[in-house]
């Protein structure tokens, strides 16, 4: 009998799912876009409700679309957007607006607690990672300041695949992977830590933190509530499920240490494996990951591309109407206008921090160096490079812990776009290898339901089977200098422009 299972996707405003064969080959996939609710500067939300109605939605028309027998689906797992926070009650009533990890209303608390010396001596050897406004213990903290009352009507804590997977099962758990980049579990001893939590001002909470699981570990099953809703067989294992850049990650075939990684999603995701943990206050986190005895080591900040969502929703209003009555993808038109360009003719840098910057202190985002001859393709140029500088500025930091790579994996949505991978391969000077998947962090996921039901032995084994290199993206020497040359110019930018954003504009 075939076997099928099943990976689910809530990483930013898109929820999306997918089937799979145990060899790694896509049946189907489903999605719905949630609205990004921005009630005040600085917050991003979304609705519970509608995010629970997008994840029953497509599973439903992924059941409809593929016409299988629900029976063959032996195992679903989860991922989602790490850090955010998602409160619930024990029912799995929410008790507040999901949170979205590019907030950054509690920005405040990161300098009161990077200025206290306990930070650096006992905090950081325990959870290896920067702390920033977007994680569960700093929205937590300003919860408890500025609207008590919510926090007092939540019985769990959770992130965003946790919630979905209760809600499906019945049962709370947080996973490791997920919240081991949180700052709410000590990651060196894989536990809670009442004097941790104390440090962030939230140790009264930890009651409210549901029990741990691993990615691969069972986690309860599909509830006949659940199988009514959806078409799913009542009884379907749910996997521990897994943190999305280690979704992407696994799904590019990073189970060796000669690899890095690049997610360019909603956050701009930079990584590696290795079995010795980095920990230094200036890296941005060190998390478990899930292979056995490995640790994924990341430098990342909401500034990819998101930042293009952007620009086309208020910029290119009439190209979305064409393209609505065309059926052409407005990427395409994209792509279309920055080939039309050359890397050379135009010096306009852009900035991505839409959505703030966990690395650049006060930072927002804008163009320089407009004059009255830039076009539009020059505008969606600068978004594309300044996307590309803002990876490299991490990958960047990455390389002071290992050798550069002879090769990179890159994931995400801009490997849709040949010209924007060009851009990449020709900035960074390396190969990229482009694996075969549409989606990696459902196909990440999935695999964690592969190994639960016995399918493979461990996710390396999954991985080695399901994922498949399809081609490769060799970067131009011609254009080393011209890349060289633009990446200084906003690295030198950048610099300036932080005393302007430190003083304010």
């Amino acid at each position: 009998m075939e076997k099928y299972i099943m990976g689910i996707d809530n990483g930013g405003t898109i929820t999306k799912a997918a089937l799979y064969t145990l060899g790694g080959k896509e049946v189907g996939i489903a999605s719905k876009k949630t609205k990004m609710i921005m009630p005040k500067p600085y917050h991003t939300e979304r609705d519970m409700y509608e995010l629970w109605e997008a994840n029953l939605a497509v599973i439903r028309e992924l059941i409809n679309h593929c016409s299988i027998d629900t029976s063959k689906i032996v195992g679903l797992a989860i991922t989602g957007h790490g850090n955010g926070l998602y409160l619930s009650d024990k029912k799995g009533e929410p008790v507040y607006n999901g949170i979205i990890s590019t907030d950054n209303r509690a920005k405040k608390y990161i300098e009161e607690w990077y200025g206290d010396s306990n930070f650096e001596e006992k905090v950081l050897p325990k959870t290896m990672q920067s702390v920033w406004a977007g994680q569960p213990v700093a929205l937590l903290r300003w919860l408890k300041d500025y609207q008590p009352s919510v926090i007092e009507e939540a019985d769990y804590i959770f992130t965003v695949k946790d919630y979905v997977r209760f809600k499906l099962t019945g049962e709370a758990f947080l996973e490791l992977t997920d919240v081991s980049g949180t700052n709410l579990l000590n990651v060196r001893d894989r536990c809670y830590d009442q004097q941790l939590l104390s440090f962030f001002g939230i140790d009264d909470l930890i009651d409210k933190l549901p029990p741990l699981k691993q990615s691969t570990d069972y986690c309860g099953a599909i509830t006949k509530e659940i199988a009514e809703m959806t078409g799913l067989q009542e009884g379907t294992p749910v996997a521990g499920g897994i943190f999305d850049i280690a979704a992407s990650a696994v799904a590019s075939g990073l189970v060796k240490e000669d690899r890095l990684a690049i997610v360019a999603g909603t956050w701009s995701i930079n990584e590696y494996i290795t079995k010795k943990p980095v920990i230094d206050r200036e890296l941005f986190m060190t998390s478990i990951y899930c292979l056995d005895d490995y640790w994924l080591t990341t430098e990342a900040s909401p500034t990819s591309a998101s930042n293009l969502e952007w620009f086309i929703d208020h910029f290119m209003i009439e190209e979305k109407q064409q393209c609505a009555l065309t059926g052409q993808s407005i990427y395409d038109i994209c792509n279309e206008l920055v080939e039309e360009t050359t890397p050379e003719e135009s010096q306009l840098v852009f900035f991505p921090f839409l959505f703030g910057s966990n690395t650049v202190p006060h930072a927002t985002s804008c163009f320089i160096g407009m004059n009255s001859w830039h076009e539009k393709k020059h505008f969606i140029q600068a978004v594309y490079e300044g996307i590309v500088f803002g990876h490299i500025y991490h990958i960047e930091r990455l390389l002071k812990y290992i050798e550069k790579p002879e090769a990179s994996r890159i994931a995400g949505g801009v490997t849709k776009s040949d010209v924007w991978l060009q851009i990449f391969a020709d900035s960074l000077q390396i190969p990229l290898e482009i694996v075969e998947v549409k989606e990696h962090g459902t196909l990440g996921t999935a695999m964690c339901a592969a190994v639960m039901n016995g399918d493979y032995e461990s996710i390396k084994e999954a991985a080695e089977a399901m994922v498949k290199v399809n081609r490769m993206i060799q970067p131009r020497p011609e254009n080393k200098a011209i890349y060289e040359k633009k990446y200084q110019q906003y690295k030198q930018t950048l610099a300036k422009m932080e005393e302007v954003w430190k003083v304010g504009i």
